[in-house]
Formats: C-alpha cells, structure tokens, sequence
C-alpha cells in the first residue's frame, strides 16, 4: 500500500529556503568546485547507505543528473552554466542541514527539497543535457559504443532538425505574401 502526501510551499517558506541557499553559496565560494561535487556526492552514499525512502531517491536521482552534467566531458557544459549548477550544489557542501541526515525516513527531507527547487531553477540546462545523452545514446545505438558525442555534433544535429521541421512546416502552411 503507497501513501501520498503533498504539501505546499508557501511564498514564506521559499524565502526561508532561498535565504538558506544563498547562505550556503556564500558560504561555498571558498571551496573549489570538486570539493562542491564530493560533497553532493557524498550525500548520495549517505542516503544510499541509510535506505531512504523512494520519495527521496527520485530526488536523488536528480542530483546525480546535476552532478553528471558537471563531469560529463562529452557534454562540457560552458563555465557560466557549470557555475549556476555548482551555486545550486552549494546547499549541499554544508555540513549542517535544516534536518539531521541520521533522522530516519526524514533526514534527507530538506535535501530533496532542496533538489526539487534547484532542478527548477536549471530547468533549462537539465532539459538540455537529458537532450544530448538521448542523441549519444543514440548515437552509440546507431554507431557503436565507440562513438564519441560532442556538444558541438549535438548542436549541429538539433540545428538540422529543427530547420528541417521548419522547413516540412512551411510546405504545409499557406503563403501569406
């Protein structure tokens, strides 16, 4: 039997979160960004190692799709994204949370939240990301698993495809002028 619960964050409690995530980025400009990563990665071990519940884990799963993006020499993201997704790791390099890790079932309750927030923030760049591994999935399904993707190969690719939808769409509109 699963159970669901939801709950609301009011413009109040995302103020909270936002004033703790920007406390965690001040705090993590002195930190080198794979201590940043470690730490993020480290959490992911902690919450494997505790059995966290699946609620968390989905969360989790997201973190690690961040973490990917940042050492994923393929995908290269450039520095000023690479930047937005160290500064949303930030909360993570902590060493204090809002709830203790070691509270079963809830530990990890504030991590997740805090994930959900951030993977909204870097809609965009996750959106993009999950985008090029499909295409080096792709890729190595078509080619073999020897093939190298490239962010450059990928843009070229997305650029082809939408021009050629672009295209196929204007066959079948009515000319205007």
């Amino acid at each position: 039997m699963s159970l669901r619960i939801s709950f609301e964050l009011n413009d109040d409690d995302l103020k909270h979160f936002r004033l703790i995530m920007n406390e965690a980025r001040k705090a993590s400009e002195r930190l080198a960004p794979e201590d940043i990563v470690a730490s993020a990665e480290a959490l992911l071990v902690d919450a494997a190692e505790s059995s966290a519940p699946g609620f968390i884990v989905e969360r989790l799963n997201k973190l690690q799709l961040m973490i990917s993006m940042l050492s994923d020499i393929e995908w290269r993201l450039p520095h000023q994204e690479a930047r937005r997704v160290l500064n949303a790791l930030a909360y993570f390099s902590e060493p204090e949370d809002l709830i203790p890790d070691n509270i079963p079932g809830l530990g990890f309750l504030d991590d997740a939240i805090m994930i959900e927030l951030v993977v909204r923030e870097l809609k965009h760049e996750i959106e993009a990301y999950r985008d090029f591994c499909d295409y080096r999935d792709r890729l190595k399904q078509q080619h073999g698993d020897n093939t190298v993707a490239s962010r450059s190969g990928w843009l070229d690719d997305r650029r082809k495809s939408l021009q050629s939808r672009m295209r196929r769409r204007r066959k079948t509109r009515p000319r205007l002028l």
